[in-house]
């Protein structure tokens, strides 16, 4: 659920700076749903973590390196096909060469992959020039002449000032445009993925420092790893499950646990129900709530499936709003 939440919320930032930029035109088509990637597979406890955890994030966008997560869909919620990826270096597979062939190396991405979006990590020895001398100009017309995107990927240096410099350095050899409100945008075959420190409020950073200095949002892409599944704990939404009505010798009973050191710990009181008035959710609490207007529904009782859940409805409902 946090999870969920938590990438739920960074796509509506994601969306705000898209159209605030001018960029809307990627959100009509459907490819703001490639702009935050799940890299968090191997930065969390257990594959069972990965597994639940991507498939929350899946629940929002469809980028994802989480074989897990897609298994898990697959298997619990009848999708055969929730997520996608493209190639991408990482960094062994760049260093084998050795720092005097690194050109080499991404040369032959380029080659291995002359169609469609690829993805480079170019900080291994210098980022700077793997940006002005190797995709700048030995491989510029390469990239140029390619029928897709090629993807620098810088993946260290103090944020956002790294992405600042990375767009700075690209542009001055390959130039930019400008979106409709007047924010410059990299030419349609290289664009920029930031993996690195990246959670809610550095995305956040991120696109603020980017539309100060210009830049439309769509330059860019994030990739999040630990942040995204594993930076977080139920205290970070507050979510806890808590009892709150008992039936004793056939009388029910309000349960409610009210501490006088933490008022914020209160929990719910009696029985519940989940509405959606107006547009707005509330939790009616002590039996006060109206049955027909409940949204939730019984999952599992005493071991059985209640509820045979299909994830292309959770998508619809957590597009509510949007």
């Amino acid at each position: 659920t946090t999870v969920c939440t938590q990438s739920r919320e960074q796509k509506k930032i994601i969306m705000k700076f898209l159209k605030e930029t001018g960029c809307g035109d990627v959100i009509d088509n459907g490819l703001h749903l490639f702009k935050l990637h799940d890299f968090g597979f191997r930065g969390v406890s257990s594959t069972e973590s990965a597994a639940i955890g991507g498939a929350a994030h899946l629940v929002n966008f469809l980028g994802t390196d989480n074989m897990a997560a897609l298994m898990f869909v697959k298997d619990h919620y009848h999708e055969t096909i929730t997520g996608f990826s493209i190639p991408a270096s990482e960094h062994s597979t760049m260093t084998s060469w050795g720092r005097e062939h690194e050109v080499d190396a991404m040369r032959n991405m380029l080659e291995k992959y002359p169609k469609g979006i690829v993805a480079c990590v170019s900080d291994s020895y210098d980022i700077y020039q793997a940006c002005e001398k190797y995709w700048g100009t030995e491989l510029k017309a390469m990239i140029e002449a390619r029928d897709g995107v090629l993807v620098v990927r810088p993946d260290s240096g103090e944020l956002p000032g790294i992405v600042l410099d990375v767009l700075e350095k690209l542009e001055g050899k390959f130039g930019s445009s400008m979106t409709s409100t007047g924010h410059k945008l990299l030419p349609p075959c290289i664009r920029v993925i930031q993996g690195d420190g990246i959670d809610i409020k550095s995305l956040d950073m991120i696109l603020i420092a980017m539309t100060e200095a210009g830049w439309a949002a769509d330059n860019l892409a994030f990739g999040s790893g630990g942040a995204l599944l594993q930076k977080l704990h139920r205290d970070t939404q507050k979510c806890a499950f808590k009892c709150s009505y008992v039936c004793v010798n056939g009388v029910g009973v309000d349960v409610v646990k009210d501490p006088i050191t933490d008022p914020g710990k209160k929990s719910k009181k009696g029985r519940l129900t989940l509405e959606c008035k107006d547009g707005k959710w509330e939790t009616v609490t002590e039996g006060n709530g109206e049955a027909s207007l409940d949204k939730l529904v019984t999952v599992f009782k005493n071991g059985e499936l209640c509820s045979d859940v299909q994830f292309k409805d959770i998508r619809e409902r957590s597009n509510v709003g949007f």
